[in-house]
């Protein structure tokens, strides 16, 4: 077997040329609805307003504004909860309605990448189940996270090319009482964030254009069917994933280049369980490292749960070692959040991460000490029981 050296590898990843091949084979849309006439399972149609984006062949994606589905991720909402907060308060300022559902479930991919020891049709029949759910309220899905939304892509892959399968998925939810939903399109937070980046930067409010930054693509977004992600020819030349760059640009923010962008963060799924030395030393040394000594960046802006996490919470450890780390890692739609005056504690809950934030706050404009000062007023209340918990009047 003949061995494809990394450096080969990196120069075929490095262009890509789009052809009429490469659309006809990522269209699941099309797919989606020929098995719906059929009547081999319903498609959840897209409504209201919307707005069309690029994706990496050339197939236009249709994104949702509003009337949202939120499909939340165990991640973010158990180690990084501002990440939630944050894109559910953009949305709130943007003025678009949503359902925040109390039945979803887990995507289960931690199983599946984690363990490989998973069943197919149990792990479709999860996928289904929650988009059954999102169907019977009328909100359409938008996924939180990357690995989710990679995984459920992959879900759709076996659904659309195994009719055993969808025989399977259909029985199993029979006995639920619901049927085999998919929605016509998967969409991510960050492309909604992509499609909205103009809406966004109208309510700005705080000057980015002195916050260098530099951007981790996650590679289940990605990487994973990767004709379904958006790619802008205005942004890297089309030639790399669109979604935070094309924001981060919008919003003023002084983008710039690093040389192992296209590596993973470190986070593995497998590694972070059973090697997680080796997480935190790619996670510093082939990331967070080579950021610093190329691009010195104030911020380091992630879509996904597994890469935030990753790069933030690894430097700890490499800063015990003098490595030369130290630099504030965030979500896009925390970064977005902040630039429209949202409160870093209290909504982007940055008192969660790991590396230190202060400084680009005080590069924003943000005077952490009183926004601290605030938020523990907050919570003086609750620990009097004046209130039971801090809701969206105590953050606007």
């Amino acid at each position: 077997m003949t061995t494809i050296p990394v450096e080969a590898l990196l120069r075929k990843k490095e262009r890509f040329e789009r052809g009429e091949d490469h659309r006809a084979l990522e269209d699941p849309r099309a797919e989606l609805l020929r098995l719906e006439e059929q009547g081999e399972l319903v498609v959840q149609k897209i409504q209201g307003d919307v707005v069309t984006v690029p994706t990496k062949f050339g197939r236009e994606k249709r994104i949702q504004k509003g009337h949202l589905w939120h499909h939340k991720s165990c991640g973010q909402c158990g180690h990084i909860p501002g990440y939630s907060t944050s894109i559910f308060w953009v949305m709130r300022k943007l003025g678009y309605d949503y359902h925040d559902p109390r039945d979803q479930t887990s995507c289960t991919a931690w199983n599946y990448y984690a363990s490989a020891t998973s069943n197919v049709a149990a792990q479709a029949a999860v996928a289904v189940r929650n988009f059954a759910a999102a169907r019977e309220t009328g909100y359409f899905p938008l996924v939180h996270c990357g690995t989710s939304y990679g995984h459920y892509k992959e879900v759709r892959e076996e659904l659309l090319s195994h009719p055993e399968l969808r025989t399977e998925v259909r029985q199993i939810m029979g006995k639920l009482g619901k049927d085999l939903v998919f929605p016509e399109e998967l969409v991510h937070y960050s492309e909604w964030f992509y499609a909205m980046r103009d809406e966004i930067a109208a309510l700005q409010t705080r000057d980015l254009s002195g916050v260098r930054v530099t951007v981790h693509p996650a590679c289940h977004y990605y990487k994973l069917v990767e004709g379904d992600a958006i790619y802008d020819p205005d942004v890297y030349g089309g030639q790399r994933t669109a979604v935070v760059t094309g924001l981060a640009q919008r919003l003023g923010a002084d983008v710039r280049e690093y040389s192992t962008w296209f590596d993973c963060c470190g986070f593995g799924f497998r590694h972070i369980l059973v090697q997680r030395d080796f997480t935190r030393s790619f996670a510093t040394m082939r990331k967070i490292e080579v950021m610093k000594e190329e691009a010195d960046p104030d911020v380091v802006l992630t879509h996904d749960t597994g890469c935030v996490t990753t790069l933030d919470k690894s430097q700890f450890a490499a800063k015990a070692h003098d490595r030369n780390v130290g630099v504030a890692v965030m979500s896009e739609a925390q970064f977005a959040a902040l630039a429209m005056g949202a409160h870093p504690y209290k909504v982007c809950q940055l008192h969660w991460h790991s590396a230190d934030y202060r400084p680009l706050l005080e590069k924003m404009g943000i005077d952490w000490e009183q926004a601290w000062a605030q938020f523990q007023e907050g919570l003086k209340k609750l620990e009097k029981g004046e209130q039971r918990y801090l809701d969206w009047d105590d953050v606007d």
